[in-house]
């Protein structure tokens, strides 16, 4: 088993020496920089930080400075196995070239399945080995590039965090390790039951990890990184591959929220990790988001009117002129959920799921939600529509059509925004 820093130098695409022969010299091929990779992962794996150092270019004198950083952050990680593959070479020009890099990485005790990345590099060839010079556009961000990076291990989480002291990495843990059991009680279903969250200085550094405007995040607390699966044939025990997923904490709006407020936000993207290898193309937003919002407001005092004011508000406005259906017109589509959207819009597709879901766990019970949800992931969907594998379920596990369920919805929504 190699150790975490092993493999996250390999995720970060750094980069050592390697011995090239009269062909490389001047047509570098994959084999020489899968060597240099190699190399490289050597040295940070003995924590040898001038070896480390001596694998960049020496003229680079920011990018030396910023990789020595990211060789302390390294060796604070946890173990981990890793595979990488050097996917593409393009020479340019006389001793230079750039690197593409796919990397997947996964931590020991906390992920099952493994977590992709790309790297883009360059490289210079210096006094006739070749060094990596700089990282180029295109490449993945990681929380460890930006900033000195604080670990804190818990029971049933691993929190990374830049720019935050300890005390609030350690209170986010904590908050985390009481989400797992709670999230374990409305989800019945087999997952790691552990977490990793990452705290970035800034919503400008969360929406850098995630390759997006910042004001697409501004006002969410967490979001839950990860694909759903592909929905192809389960692999062993029954469930399907899933990448990992990573927690992202928006520190801005998380430090805003009541304690139960905090605790309703993690518990909900918990959901989102347990629930990852059964939710595919064919599960609606609607369903995804709605389940995790009923597994975080299950154990909360909230009501309905507390926890839905903008779908209140909306149901309200036009109950005097349509008996409150112009807001529930249909359940919420997925592009109702898209971040950027109108803050409203999005709040009401959110508690729009979120009631759906609490209807079913009232008249059907709780088993059955699961046991929706379960079903819709086995069928053959598209993204973004309520096709017919949606209604087939509902026939299945709830015994009603889309229309009818989306009518006992809209009845439902009424009458408890009403209280």
């Amino acid at each position: 088993m190699l150790s975490g820093t092993l493999a996250l130098a390999l995720l970060l695409g750094l980069t050592g020496l390697a011995a090239c022969d009269s062909a490389d010299r001047d047509s570098p091929g994959r084999a020489a920089f899968q060597a240099v990779l190699a190399r490289q992962t050597a040295a940070v794996r003995t924590g040898d930080e001038r070896g480390y150092l001596a694998t960049l270019d020496p003229r680079a004198h920011t990018y030396r400075t910023e990789q020595r950083r990211v060789f302390h952050n390294l060796r604070r990680l946890p173990e981990a196995d890793w595979s990488y593959q050097v996917a593409e070479v393009t020479p340019d020009g006389a001793g230079r070239a750039t690197v593409e890099v796919r990397l997947r990485y996964r931590f020991k005790g906390y992920d099952r399945g493994a977590t992709p990345s790309t790297e883009r590099l360059r490289f210079v060839r210096r006094d006739g080995t070749w060094r990596v010079a700089a990282e180029a556009s295109g490449s993945t961000v990681h929380l460890w590039e930006q900033g000195t990076l604080s670990v804190v291990k818990s029971a049933k989480s691993l929190v990374m965090g830049v720019g935050h002291g300890r005390a609030t990495l350690r209170a986010l843990a904590r908050a985390a390790d009481k989400a797992v059991p709670a999230v374990g009680r409305a989800w019945p279903g087999t997952w790691p039951r552990r977490l990793v969250l990452e705290m970035p200085a800034s919503v400008a550094a969360m929406a850098r990890l995630l390759d997006a405007p910042a004001t697409s995040y501004e006002g969410i607390a967490a979001v839950t990184t990860g694909e759903a699966s592909g929905g192809g044939t389960p692999g062993a025990g029954g469930a399907r591959a899933a990448p990992a997923d990573r927690v992202l904490v928006n520190p801005t709006a998380y430090a805003v929220l009541s304690e139960e407020g905090r605790q309703v936000v993690l518990t909900h993207e918990a959901t989102h990790v347990a629930t990852r290898e059964q939710t595919t193309a064919a599960t609606p937003m609607w369903l995804s988001e709605g389940l995790a919002d009923w597994a975080g407001y299950r154990e909360s005092d909230q009501t309905p009117l507390q926890a839905a004011p903008e779908l209140a508000r909306a149901v309200a406005g036009t109950r005097a002129r349509d008996g409150g259906t112009a807001a529930l017109r249909a359940l919420p589509a997925d592009a109702d959920f898209r971040f950027g959207n109108d803050p409203a819009r999005l709040a009401r597709a959110y508690e729009g799921g979120w009631l759906a879901c609490r209807m079913i766990a009232e008249q059907w019970g709780a088993d059955r939600l699961v046991a929706l949800y379960e079903r819709v992931g086995r069928q053959r969907g598209e993204r973004g529509r309520q096709g017919p594998g949606v209604d087939a379920a509902l026939r299945t596990v709830l015994g009603v059509s889309t229309p009818e369920f989306t009518d006992r919805w809209r009845v439902y929504v009424t009458r408890e925004l009403a209280r």
